[in-house]
This record gives structure tokens, C-alpha cells and sequence, in this order.
């Protein structure tokens, strides 16, 4: 079963990038995004064999999340937006449940510059570490998406400099540490410890072409997942975005 990842950074403007190739090419049984920067209803994009499930800001233009999810696999036994009802405002999380695990969609609120609103990003990170602690009592969680932290040095090019900024935050990258020591793995990391790539890049600086970037796009998954994770890969030859996709193979 594969899973993709990406954060579009607004999806009618990647979907005239060459998005519908790249869906296709990918074959993802599930294929979730992050900064829609959309209302439902108003992307073109309806992909034959496909469930939509869509969560929007109410500020318009802003954030947004969507899951593409394959017919194929049944029609999920729920599906939740936010966080236990709260902190979709932003419509930064959806959560689909099937009979093996849980699936969370989520896009990680940006501390922003001078770390203006880490208070929230930390108000946030411990009630999402809570909500998949609880879910994962039920079964397990698969949880992706754009989650704006580079939790260790080598997650980007210049950890020096960058110390102390959103993303790479003590009190950031200390909330990735205690989700993971909740009972979870970083699937990329676990797989390749010392492997250096990125998923996102500035658009300054012509940051991508000296790849200069960061990791901050992840699959985490329940521990007991760890026997079922075949690959996660970094799909840093998709163009589109100031991000690319990730993905990860599961043997369901």
C-alpha cells in the first residue's frame, strides 16, 4: 500500500504545473496534501477511482488540507477534521480510519518569524501527540504531512545559522523528540540514519538549485507499524512546489 505526501503549496496553482501527470505516476492508494490554500469546490480535480476529503481555513487563500483516497479500499469506517473538534479553524488536520490504522493528514502551524506564534505551534504539537497517543490504543497511526520541523542537524544544510529560527526552534524540535518517544518512528529516518536529503527549499537564493533545504515533510508512524514499512522515499525529482512529495510503502 503506498502513501504520498505534499505539500502543494496552493493546489490550482500546482495544478497547472503538471500535477494530474504526476498523481497519476505516483499511484498512491493514498495521496494527501498540505497548504490547499483553498474553499472546496474550487480545484478542478476529480480523479476517476477516488474518495476527496477536503478541510479548509475560513480565512480564505490560507492553509488547507485534502486526501485523495483509492475506491478501491472501501470507504473509511470514519473520518474526522481538527483535532478532537478543536483546532480547524485553519483546516490544518484529517484523520480517516480503516480497519488496520489510522490515517492523519496534518499541516504543522508555522512558529512564524521571531517565533511569533510558537505558543500555539506548542499548544498544537502536544494536542495532536495526545490525540494519536489515544488513537493508537485503538490500532495504529500513520501520520504525514507538512510538519515545519528539521528535527536534527543533518535534516538541513545549515543547521548553524538556522538554530533558534521557526523550524528549528528548541522548543520545535524538543516536541518532534516527545512524539517520538510517545511510540512513534520517523520512517525516513529509521530507514536511512545517515542518509542527508531534503524536502523543502526557499524560494530565495536559488536555494533548490544549491540544495539548500530542509527536511520537514514526514511519515510517522505507531512503532508496532516498523515490520509493515517497506521504503520512504523523497521525491526530490518532482518539481511544482517549494516542496516535494514523500511517500512510504506499507505492507498491509
Amino acid at each position: 500500500m503506498k502513501f504520498v505526501s505534499w505539500n502543494v503549496n496552493g493546489f490550482r496553482a500546482v495544478l497547472k504545473k503538471g500535477f494530474e501527470d504526476i498523481f497519476n505516476e505516483l499511484d498512491a492508494d493514498f495521496f494527501c496534501l498540505q497548504e490547499t490554500k483553498m474553499q472546496e469546490g474550487q480545484a478542478d480535480f476529480h480523479p476517476e477511482g477516488y474518495r476527496e476529503y477536503y478541510s479548509c481555513a475560513e480565512k480564505k487563500g490560507y492553509s488547507g488540507t485534502a486526501i485523495f483516497a483509492k475506491e478501491s479500499l472501501g470507504e473509511p469506517l470514519s473520518v474526522a477534521y481538527g483535532i478532537n473538534g478543536e483546532h480547524n479553524d485553519e483546516g490544518r488536520v484529517i484523520t480517516l480510519e480503516y480497519p488496520e490504522f489510522y490515517l492523519i493528514c496534518c499541516y504543522v502551524p508555522n512558529a512564524q518569524d521571531g517565533l511569533k506564534r510558537i505558543d500555539y505551534r506548542c499548544e498544537f504539537e502536544d494536542a495532536m501527540r495526545a490525540y494519536m497517543s489515544e488513537l493508537d490504543k485503538t490500532k495504529p497511526v500513520i501520520y504525514c504531512g507538512d510538519l515545519n520541523v528539521a528535527h536534527n542537524e543533518i535534516d538541513l544544510k545549515n543547521p548553524g545559522p538556522n538554530r533558534g529560527n521557526a523550524g528549528f526552534s528548541d522548543e520545535e524540535r524538543g516536541k518532534m523528540t516527545e512524539l517520538l518517544g510517545a511510540g512513534f518512528t520517523d520512517t525516513f529516518r529509521y530507514l536511512y540514519p545517515e542518509t542527508v536529503t531534503y524536502s523543502w527549499w526557499s524560494y530565495r537564493m536559488k536555494a533548490r538549485e544549491r540544495n539548500a533545504g530542509w527536511r520537514i515533510d514526514y511519515f510517522i508512524i505507531s512503532d508496532r507499524l516498523r515490520d509493515k514499512l517497506k521504503d520512504a522515499v523523497i521525491h526530490t525529482d518532482i518539481f511544482g512546489s517549494d516542496h516535494c512529495p514523500v511517500s512510504v510503502e506499507m505492507d498491509f
